[in-house]
């Protein structure tokens, strides 16, 4: 996860979903937009989920049950079920101008954001940190990107 900038990204947007989704939807939503990693957090939640051995090992409609409940659970769960969609496109239609304020902004704090972990990065592999300061570091960043989102 801290290996890539896009891991460290759709980490921050499973965090801040887990966090409280229904309080902060259209910053959720709109952290989503501006973060470009749809495709990316749906494939991280089905490796995560299991979907993949259940796939290998599958036994019929078992296997199938298990794909979908682990490929329809997470944040992209909200983006993925029908009902969810609904709802989501809903407070996105009710609230556009809000979410919209909010991506360029989200889009600032993430390329900001990127460089600072570019240096952590770079110190790592310089040599003047090693794996257990690198992430103790990046999970403090991430604890203060996560803090910024709700400022915006």
């Amino acid at each position: 996860m801290y290996d890539t900038y896009e891991g460290f990204v759709r980490k921050a947007v499973r965090d801040y979903y887990e966090r409280g989704f229904r309080q902060r939807k259209g910053n959720f939503i709109a952290l989503i937009l501006a973060s470009g990693q749809i495709v990316g957090i749906a494939a991280d939640s089905l490796k995560e989920g299991g979907a993949k051995k259940a796939a290998l090992g599958a036994v019929g409609v078992v296997a199938l049950r298990y794909a979908f409940r682990y490929f329809l659970s997470g944040p992209l769960g909200l983006l993925l079920s029908a009902a969810a969609v609904g709802s989501a496109v809903t407070y996105l239609v009710r609230h556009q101008k809000e979410i919209t304020d909010k991506v360029g902004p989200y889009r600032t704090l993430i390329e900001e954001t990127r460089s600072k972990y570019d240096e952590i990065q770079g110190g790592y592999r310089g040599g003047r940190y090693d794996t257990a300061g690198r992430n103790l570091m990046i999970d403090g960043l991430l604890k203060r990107f996560l803090e910024q989102i709700d400022e915006r």
